[in-house]
Order: structure tokens, then C-alpha cells, then sequence
């Protein structure tokens, strides 16, 4: 991509809740954008967003909205990125990609900008953007791998409804005041109440009794720190919290790291913050993490029983590191490349 001081940035997805989040972000970080195109489906057309007190005004997606974007950033799901990513970079655009259409290509880095930034260097005009729950958990795997390699992985994630969209907040909101109001509830974004319940069920079920979003976990990881050899093993529960995915992982070790060596190894690692002190009740929970950029970990112990053993406590906000974030910090790389050492 041709440096430039300003760049004209194009959002496919706009209105959604990560295309809400980009808007945002990019203002926050002073990204430096000459022109902000927003682009979602023809029933949006027509709303308009604000971005440095200026209105945007969204138009329907079509074959010729790419051309003179420089950084395109997808959030509209699979089957859009599919269908108009290839006619983005063909226009001379970057597309940086927040759906799974491309994260398993072989041709594709798939990016967390603290993780693996090497990996922009072979891009051939599209990169993908982790899952939300990928994203969190390879930041704080990272620093461990390298210090002493993950042999084995066990993950329960707790999800907010937003990783499914606003439709899924506004379910959880209409259903709690439903409930507490002794009125009808209803379930349409769900197939069954999320309200005071969880789901461990994210995305189809697949062969073998895992859902996609399982999977998504095992492949991606695989392929961001660049070793198939971890085992991983992933379960995935839909948790009725509006904003901020929670994970529970479970880690053998190489060789062995004490509580203490890992909670430094973390805490000097770049966008993870540690709260751990068990003695003051200190420790990651989403509501603190809602709105926050930074990946959070509590609850560091070791695990005595499988060698080498750790156990995490990992939180962060899943609409903006999760997503919206992370795509506009690639971005960042792309445009500022860190200078080598």
C-alpha cells in the first residue's frame, strides 16, 4: 500500500455493533483518514454516522463503492466479505477482514497486531481479523508459548450476546424486562431464552459434537502462534452479559513457569493488563472490561494436577480488541510498520 499522510478508509458493515465501534476508534486513535466511506445493506441507506463532528452518510454496498478506498474494513459477515473483498483489493483497496471467510486461507495472514505482525508482510490485499474469543486468548498465550511452549489447551468461554450482534442485545434486554415484568417472552435470535440462562452453543454444531465457534478456536489458534502441535480442546457457553467475553484456560506446560513467573511474563507483554490479588477480591469481570481496549487476567494459580499446570482467568471486551480494535490496529501496522530491531 502506497504510504500517503491521510488515507481514505471505507467501512463495509457501518451500522452494525463492530462497524459502530470502528467509527469510534478511528476518531480516538487520530487514524489518519482523509475521507470516511460507510457502507451497509439497502435498508440502512440513507442513516448517516458522525466521524469528527462530520455526518457520513451510509450507502448500499455495490461493485463500484471500492474504488479510490485505500483501507477497507469488513464487518458485515462471511458472505458479503466473500463476495466483495476480491472486488475491494481489485479497486486498490486493503481489506482487513472481521468475518471467518478467509481466516483458514492459506494466503491470508490472520493477524493479532502483539501476536504475529510478521505475518502482514506476505498479505496479498486481504487480512483477516481472529474470532473475538481467539483474539483474547492468544494474547495471553503468547508470552507463555515463548517462554515455555503450551503442549495442551482447555478453554470455556462465557460470551456476551453482542458477539452475536445488536439483535441479540435487544433479545437479552426485552427478555429480562419480560421476566421480571411477569409478561410473555419470546426467543427469536436464540433457540432458547438467554435471559438469566446460558447456551453452550455458539454457531452450528458440527461432526463430532463441536460447534463451529469451537473449532474456530482450535484452527485459529493453530495457525496465529504458528504451532499445529498444541492440543486444544474448547468449549463455548452463550452467557447473558451484554458486553465482554470471559475464558477460562487451562494450560500444560513444556516445562514448568511458577504463578508468579507467568503473571510477570503477562504483565510485561503489551495490551494485557494483570488484576490478581485474591486477597482484596481483585480479578477481571466483563463489566470492568466493557469499553476498555486492553486484554485483562486474574486468577493465576497453578494446577497441580497435570504437570506443568496453569490456569488463567482472561476478560476483555469483545466488540472493540475482539474486533473493531484489533482490525484498526493492523491497519496501524500497515500504514506506521514497526521499525526492525
Amino acid at each position: 500500500m502506497k504510504k500517503k499522510d491521510k488515507y481514505v478508509v471505507g467501512i463495509l458493515g457501518a451500522t452494525g455493533a463492530v462497524g459502530n465501534e470502528m467509527v469510534e476508534i478511528l476518531e480516538e486513535r487520530s487514524f489518519p483518514v482523509e475521507q470516511l466511506l460507510v457502507f451497509a445493506s439497502e435498508r440502512s441507506e440513507g442513516n448517516s454516522l458522525i466521524f469528527q463532528n462530520k455526518k457520513a452518510t451510509v450507502q448500499t454496498v455495490s461493485s463500484d463503492s471500492f474504488n479510490g478506498i485505500d483501507i477497507a474494513l469488513f464487518s458485515a459477515g462471511a458472505k458479503l466479505s466473500q463476495q466483495y473483498a476480491p472486488v475491494a483489493v481489485k479497486a486498490g483497496a486493503v481489506v482487513i477482514d472481521n468475518s471467518s471467510a478467509f481466516r483458514m486461507d492459506p494466503n491470508v495472514p490472520l493477524v493479532v497486531p502483539e501476536v504475529n505482525p510478521d505475518a502482514l508482510k506476505g498479505h496479498q490485499g486481504i487480512i483477516a481479523n481472529p474470532n473475538c474469543s481467539t483474539i483474547q486468548m492468544v494474547m495471553a498465550l503468547k508470552p507463555i508459548h515463548d517462554a515455555a511452549r503450551i503442549k495442551r489447551i482447555v478453554v470455556t468461554t462465557f460470551q456476551s450476546v453482542s458477539g452475536t450482534g445488536k439483535e441479540a442485545m435487544d433479545e437479552l434486554l426485552n427478555q429480562t424486562r419480560a421476566l421480571l415484568g411477569f409478561s410473555e417472552m419470546t426467543s427469536t435470535v436464540y433457540p432458547y431464552q438467554i435471559a438469566f440462562n446460558c447456551l453452550p452453543h455458539i454457531d452450528e454444531f458440527i461432526e463430532g459434537g463441536y460447534t463451529k465457534e469451537e473449532l474456530k478456536m482450535v484452527n485459529e489458534t493453530h495457525k496465529i502462534l504458528s504451532d499445529s502441535s498444541i492440543g486444544i480442546s474448547a468449549t463455548t457457553v452463550r452467557v447473558p452479559v451484554f458486553r465482554g467475553h470471559s475464558e477460562s484456560i487451562n494450560l500444560e506446560l513444556d516445562h514448568p513457569l511458577s504463578a508468579n513467573e507467568v503473571r510477570a511474563l503477562l504483565s510485561s507483554f503489551p495490551g494485557i493488563i494483570v488484576w490478581d490479588d485474591i486477597k482484596k477480591n481483585v480479578y477481571p469481570f466483563p463489566v470492568q472490561a466493557s469499553g476498555k481496549d486492553e486484554v485483562f487476567v486474574g486468577r493465576v494459580r497453578e494446577d497441580p494436577s497435570v504437570p506443568n499446570g496453569i490456569n488463567l482467568w482472561v476478560v476483555s471486551d469483545n466488540l472493540r480488541k475482539g474486533a473493531a480494535l484489533n482490525a484498526i490496529q493492523i491497519a496501524e501496522h500497515l500504514i506506521h510498520p514497526p521499525s526492525p530491531c
